[in-house]
């Protein structure tokens, strides 16, 4: 791999001239610009590691099997132990003389640790797993192969398209979706019924039911709340602002745009300002709080609590038992249609400093087989990344994950974006909201930060 560094598209590459006893086949030469020089900071050690100076990648040309060790980063929690001994078997059973090693890494300080070991041809892994924002931060930089040619072998049209749309850069793939966690929204059926409340169809009846349950209390329940809504828990206010069309911020040409001043934001904000003021007494909860919202539900002082679809074990089992809970999808707009939600989760992609090409798509393929998928979803419930294999969910929200995910947003997919987040950029903003400050203020200063930020 050849890089060209220049600030301008009229710039053209010089001719690549082989070091002694190499001829120049099989080299690829990239003409960057100065996109990708917006971004040379963020990865400037990565970079240089995945850069050849007279040298070759050793992932230029793939190979036939040599006997290599591939090395699998997945993350902590991520994968079930019968899935990683399923892969390591089927792998080394189809490749023999070869095998897989999977090395369970921390969330804590990963970004730091793959921007080392990516760019090491040495110590790089082969096959990695990464949150689904932070992605473009590797794509964007050539840290991750090329994968479109494998994307019909992974799911083609059956992976979570908002997980694609992240794994990608400039029209090419980098990394496939590897799993998902749905936000569905769990609710009080017994406290619905005593206040005489139905069913939410629309995320405005939504709003109506929380405000109507906390007026009501049926219980009598000490500081109830018809909902959990706090401002230091971005992702569940996020289904407000998605559902509504709105967005932090969009791309137009080579920058980046606030969008939290659209009519649409506006909407939305304007609507979670007033949930905070009269549906909930959590708007000013600490994150740590939120994290273990389900408390508050299990002890009756929540009637409403979104949180992911593996959540459920989390919710006391006595009252699932008792028919006290019910769980359901953010409504949209109009009934009958679904709210969009930020879908947390991972993808999965091949270090471009892998040292087997042709061993790592074929330890990829099987992390996407219907043997490993099934599992996946089954034993961790997570949604897996090929749809198709979501049958295998089980539970109460089973029967929605699917729909939830695959009508999914996520935020900017920027680079930046992991920079924007590690300022709380996001975090901040919904608590001014929760404060009761003017929702067009802090959308305009916040649109001002984040085009700062992401284009910086």
């Amino acid at each position: 791999l050849v890089v060209c560094f220049t600030t301008s598209p009229s710039v053209e590459c010089p001719a690549v001239r082989a070091p002694a006893g190499h001829s120049t086949e099989g080299l690829v030469v990239k003409h960057t610009t100065s996109r990708f020089t917006k971004v040379l900071a963020l990865g400037a050690a990565l970079t240089l590691g995945l850069t050849a100076c007279g040298g070759e990648s050793s992932s230029s040309t793939p190979s036939e099997p040599t006997g290599q060790d591939v090395r699998v980063w997945f993350m902590k929690d991520s994968v079930p132990d019968s899935a990683q001994q399923w892969l390591k078997t089927e792998f080394e059973e189809q490749n023999p003389g070869s095998t897989l090693t999977v090395e369970v890494q921390q969330w804590n300080g990963i970004v730091q640790k793959l921007q080392t070991s990516l760019a090491s041809q040495d110590e790089s892994p082969d096959i990695v797993e990464v949150g689904n924002t932070q992605v473009a931060t590797f794509s964007s930089v050539g840290a991750f192969a090329d994968i479109s040619d494998l994307e019909d072998d992974l799911g083609g049209d059956d992976l979570i398209q908002s997980f694609l749309d992240a794994g990608s850069w400039e029209g090419e793939l980098y990394a496939a979706p590897f799993y998902a966690g749905a936000r569905v929204v769990y609710y009080r059926t017994d406290l619905f019924q005593q206040a005489g409340i139905a069913v939410p169809t629309t995320i405005e009846e939504l709003g109506e039911a929380a405000k109507k349950l906390q007026a009501a209390n049926p219980e009598g329940t000490p500081d109830f709340s018809g909902m959990y809504l706090a401002g230091a828990d971005p992702h569940t206010n996020e289904g407000w602002l998605f559902t509504y069309g709105g967005q932090y911020a969009e791309q137009e040409g080579e920058e980046w745009v606030g969008r939290l001043s659209t009519p649409e934001s506006i909407a939305a904000l304007t609507e979670v300002q007033d949930l905070y003021g009269s549906a909930t007494r959590y708007a000013l909860d600490s994150n740590e709080n939120a994290q273990v919202a389900y408390e508050l539900f299990n002890e009756g002082k929540v009637g409403i609590y979104s949180s992911l679809n593996y959540a459920v074990g989390k919710i006391d089992k006595a009252m699932w038992d008792a028919g006290e809970v019910g769980v359901m999808p953010l409504p949209g707009l109009q009934p009958g249609t679904l709210g969009k939600t930020f879908s947390g989760g991972s993808s999965i992609g091949i270090s471009a400093n892998n040292h087997d090409q042709e061993l790592s798509e074929a330890a990829l393929k099987l992390i996407y087989s219907e043997d490993f998928q099934t599992k996946l979803a089954a034993e961790s419930g997570w949604i897996p990344g090929n749809t198709t294999y979501a049958s295998a969910l089980t539970g109460p929200t089973a029967a929605i994950s699917q729909d939830v995910v695959q009508n999914s947003e996520l935020t900017p997919n920027s680079p930046q974006w992991g920079v924007v987040d590690g300022n709380n950029v996001p975090r901040d903003f919904w608590v001014r909201i929760a404060r009761g400050e003017d929702v067009a203020t802090v959308a305009e200063e916040t649109d001002a930060t984040l085009e700062e930020q992401l284009n910086g």
